[in-house]
């Protein structure tokens, strides 16, 4: 069994589509920029693969979590952008919420003798 500290920047599982979210919260982005944004503000803990990006952009655009555009990036590409969706924000609220009082258990569970 792989030790946990060999990646450090795993993602515990159901993380993924919360943080990509998170990250469009502010604003449309494409695929690149949401996973260099996850990797900023994570202090370069969390790193996401394109080959758990993509099929999870993907899977919140068929939920109607998130719609897509396409467009040109900063490096004169084309790229397709993505913004969240009115159910999306909804969805980022409520799993925000799970994910603070589920942690906040975690935490205390921990910090006991």
């Amino acid at each position: 069994m792989k030790d946990k500290k060999e990646n450090p920047g795993d993602l515990l599982q159901g993380t993924l589509d919360l943080l990509i979210l998170k990250a469009l919260a502010k604003g449309s982005m494409h695929g690149y920029g949401v996973a260099e944004w996850i990797h900023e503000s994570s202090q370069d803990v969390l790193r996401v693969e394109e080959g758990a990006l993509y099929p999870a952009l993907h899977r919140l655009e068929l939920r109607g979590l998130l719609a897509s555009e396409w467009g040109t990036s900063d490096n004169n590409r084309r790229a397709k952008y993505y913004a969240l969706t009115a159910a999306g924000r909804k969805w980022l609220a409520a799993e925000t919420e799970y994910w603070r009082r589920m942690s906040g258990a975690v935490a205390r569970v921990l910090q006991t003798a």
